[in-house]
């Protein structure tokens, strides 16, 4: 079983992993989504190798996702043992009210994503993303609302530039007001660019990392070449993959993945992640599944200790990104 660990400087426990509910939901949308009959496995496994931490958000699969994680876990774990997490911002309905980090947005969104899961309320509510058209003083007061409500236990943010993040922190601090515990943030071997501010500045305000993507979508699994093929099907018809890696770097760091999974006896996925969670910032990494042995090894990887040299060969040949890719 794996551990349960302090998410920042909140009273919140989560599982060492956290179980990503993108990839459940609705299966015409995307190939290799899978539906709540096909998940279940998989998330029964998740829950006996002690995952307890799930992450869903109210645009994955147009509110399935949301549907199909409210409906496995009534079934496969008791509320009070899950930590549920949601997030907003993406467009939900038409019109502009319907999207954005608006009061009016935020407070219809929470009650839509409560009623597709059926519960009365998330331990968890995460910004999705920072919206420049609000004023920052109007999402945290809401979000403030939202959890003296009693409809969020804690708040949290997603992948915005670190003068963003600090911004909304600041004004919660000046009114008083709830403030975030977590950022949930794209980190991985072949993208490392938020060590440059984003986790300091989390480390310094005690807010916990739970980055998603930790393997690349699959690209430190193995699932691209050099060559261009994809053994997959979500490597195949994954644009956003080939628009974040591929470079002739990112290969070197792969190879490297794999020449290192290849001397332990372990799959690269366990090397990868490993790799994260060896980063003293890193509370829950958010990771996803579409199989079982997904499952089995990110648990592995919570056990597997990589040496300072394997750490570091690793790290020796990634190369920066523009600073443009990253910064909103």
């Amino acid at each position: 079983m794996i551990d349960q660990v302090r998410l920042g400087a909140s009273g919140l426990h989560v599982s060492r992993l956290g179980l990503g509910m993108m990839s459940f939901g609705d299966t015409s949308r995307r190939e290799w989504v899978l539906d709540e009959q096909a998940a279940e496995p998989i998330v029964r496994a998740a829950i006996e190798g002690g995952i307890t931490f799930f992450d869903t958000a109210d645009m994955y699969a147009a509110g399935a996702s949301e549907i199909v994680t409210g409906r496995l876990l009534r079934r496969l774990v008791p509320r009070e043992e899950a930590v549920v997490a949601t997030k907003v911002f993406y467009p939900t309905t038409e019109g502009p009210n319907g999207r954005g980090l608006s009061r009016k947005h935020l407070l219809a969104a929470i009650d839509a994503s409560l009623a597709r899961l059926q519960m009365d309320y998330v331990d968890l509510y995460q910004v999705h993303r920072f919206d420049m058209e609000t004023p920052v003083e109007e999402t945290m007061e809401a979000l403030h609302d939202v959890v003296k409500a009693g409809k969020a236990r804690y708040i949290g943010a997603s992948t915005m530039a670190t003068w963003q993040f600090a911004k909304m922190q600041a004004a919660a601090a000046r009114a008083g007001t709830t403030r975030f515990v977590a950022m949930q943030n794209h980190y991985n071997l072949l993208d490392r660019e938020d060590e440059r501010e984003l986790i300091p500045c989390c480390t310094d305000q005690r807010v916990g990392i739970i980055p998603y993507s930790p393997l690349a979508r699959g690209f430190l699994a193995g699932t691209r070449t050099r060559h261009g093929t994809a053994p997959t099907s979500r490597a195949a018809s994954d644009p956003v993959q080939d628009e974040l890696y591929g470079r002739d770097a990112d290969f070197d760091v792969v190879d490297c993945v794999l020449k290192i999974a290849k001397e332990r006896d372990v799959a690269s996925a366990q090397v990868a992640l490993s790799w994260l969670l060896h980063q003293p910032a890193v509370v829950a990494p958010i990771i996803g599944a579409t199989k079982l042995n997904h499952i089995e090894d990110a648990l592995a990887a919570t056990s597997l200790t990589l040496s300072d040299d394997e750490l570091e060969r690793l790290t020796e040949r990634y190369q920066s990104h523009p600073i443009e890719r990253t910064a909103g």
